[in-house]
């Protein structure tokens, strides 16, 4: 039996859950969002607990049974409370600005770069740091890393965009190696 996936997921107050066949409907008061479960498993709501069981002990049901779990947790608690991933911009000349509800990043190129909000997702910029707000933690995430990825961080500088606390090993330069006694 799986770990994570025989939990069951508690309700808070004013979250609906309708369950039809295999597809599942999770709203709050932050917005809804609606997920289609794996055939092989049986999504069941008591008393303000949601249940995630296997039909039969089959391979493929056991692997879906505790990501199925944690995907409709992540849903119940996206509709509650917003999913949230922030961004640190790093570099001198590096600015970012709200243009509307989008975003205007200028990274060291020789143009500005407008980032369009994803349908479902917001930002919030203070100062140097840009945090990704939304109900999907999917794609919350993803939006995170496609900002991230206009400039990741530089491996000599350190330069460029990156998760807030992430950690960047810098390498050394061309002079640290310089007197490592190969040049004569």
């Amino acid at each position: 039996m799986s770990k994570v996936g025989k939990k069951p997921i508690t309700l808070p107050e004013g979250t609906k859950v309708a369950i039809t066949g295999n597809k599942v409907t999770v709203e709050g008061p932050k917005g809804q969002l609606v997920w289609t479960a794996p055939n092989i498993l049986k999504i069941s709501q008591k008393e303000g607990i949601l249940l995630v069981e296997r039909k039969d002990d089959t391979k493929e049901a056991r692997v879906a049974h505790g990501t199925t779990r944690q995907l409709l947790a992540n849903m119940v608690r996206g509709v509650n409370e917003e999913w949230n991933k922030k961004l640190q911009v790093v570099g001198t000349g590096y600015v970012v600005q709200m243009k509307g509800k989008d975003l205007n990043l200028s990274l060291g190129l020789s143009h500005q770069i407008d980032f369009l909000a994803p349908e479902g997702i917001r930002f919030e910029v203070d100062g140097d740091t840009i945090t990704v707000l939304g109900i999907d933690r999917q794609r919350v995430g993803q939006a995170a890393y496609q900002i991230r990825s206009l400039r990741p961080p530089d491996a000599y500088k350190g330069k460029g965009i990156r998760y807030l606390n992430e950690e960047i090993k810098l390498k050394p330069g061309k002079a640290a190696k310089a007197g490592e006694g190969g040049g004569e």
